[in-house]
């Protein structure tokens, strides 16, 4: 998949593909766009709202919605139909997006890759942080892992391939660099991504009443703060504060 510019990205019509006897996926187009992510969670919208009897869970990614469903309940060739006379609706205020802050603690120990990156792209490492701190970052979906978000909207001078070597563990709340996408870590975990910073936030709790803290349509920006507020703010997180809160 690839970036286009808005509009150009939808197909005419869903598209089907059977995942097993219990899965249905819709793909409403082939490209990363905004437009078509809104159309994806617009879908997804309209069926949680009006749930037939045997929709299971909808799970929205970048160009279209996983649907699992109970096909002893609701029969496959009758969910296709819901998804097309669904296919058409936009979100309204209900569905309205919300906004994060995210503050993130730059280079040093906390992003072992930003000076090898910067280098890379003939570049300080201070223009990276600008770069990418000043972007405004679309949650397409979550995945990978829980609550990892996967966001569009870097500057593409700032693109660049994977690890050729994946790191065994990057600790949770890492914020990087994947390709021409960027993220923040969800938990500790392996990755090839180019580690730029940190964050505090608990961007996944499994004892909050909403473990996920982004969605997809969520906007994320990532504010530098400097190293020694890092250690208080991770503190103050470890003991249950959110830090931020959303924007809308």
């Amino acid at each position: 998949m690839t970036a286009t510019e808005p509009n150009t990205a939808r197909f005419d019509r869903p598209r089907f593909l059977v995942a097993g006897d219990s899965v249905l996926m819709v793909q409403l187009g082939d490209v990363i766009d905004a437009d078509l992510s809104e159309a994806v969670l617009a879908l997804d919208a309209a069926l949680r709202k009006r749930a037939p009897d045997g929709l299971v869970e909808t799970i929205p990614a970048y160009t279209g919605l996983s649907i699992h469903y109970d096909p002893l309940v609701l029969p496959p060739d009758r969910l296709k139909d819901l998804v097309l006379s669904f296919s058409d609706d936009r979100p309204d205020d209900s569905q309205a997006h919300r906004r994060w802050v995210l503050p993130t603690a730059y280079g040093g120990a906390y992003g072992q890759d930003l000076e090898s990156l910067a280098a890379q792209h003939d570049m300080t490492a201070d223009d990276v942080i600008r770069r990418h701190s000043q972007a405004d970052y679309r949650v397409y979906m979550l995945g990978f892992m829980p609550g990892f978000a996967f966001m569009g909207g870097l500057d593409p001078a700032l693109a660049t391939e994977r690890l050729a070597s994946p790191r065994p563990k990057v600790p949770a709340g890492s914020v990087g660099i994947g390709g021409a996408q960027t993220g923040i870590f969800s938990i500790a975990a392996p990755s090839g991504w180019h580690m730029l910073g940190r964050s505090p936030v608990r961007v996944f709790d499994p004892n909050r009443a909403e473990p996920f803290l982004l969605a997809a349509g969520d906007t994320v920006r990532f504010e530098p703060i400097d190293h020694g507020d890092w250690e208080a703010l991770d503190r103050r997180a470890e003991a249950g504060d959110p830090l931020v809160a959303p924007i809308t």
